[in-house]
């Protein structure tokens, strides 16, 4: 089950990074405040988690999440270049929060 809150808690982080980007600098109120709300839950879900996840392994987990996650929000909705560099860095992303679960 811990798994699953940290999981989500990286899912909250790249969620927040898109309402980030939406607040234009936190000049837009709406996006502004989804922020703050997407920011306390990963908080609190990432809190959750370490009272059975060693710290080191679920933070590594969440900020791999949040930055896998927003380089591909930002390819598929921002248009941001989309490179085989990139591609090939994700995955390793992908490989080393695996490596993580089970180390």
């Amino acid at each position: 089950m811990s798994w699953i809150i940290l999981i989500s808690a990286g899912i909250m982080e790249v969620l927040m990074v898109i309402a980030l980007k939406n607040s234009r600098g936190f000049s837009n109120k709406k996006w502004t405040v989804i922020w703050f709300a997407l920011s306390l839950t990963s908080l609190f879900l990432l809190s959750l988690a370490i009272k059975h996840i060693p710290l080191g392994t679920a933070y590594g987990v969440w900020t791999g999440i949040g930055a896998m996650g927003s380089v591909v929000v930002g390819m598929l909705f921002f248009h941001e270049k989309v490179s085989v560099q990139k591609i090939i860095l994700i995955t390793l992303i992908i490989i080393a929060i695996i490596g993580l679960k089970f180390v």
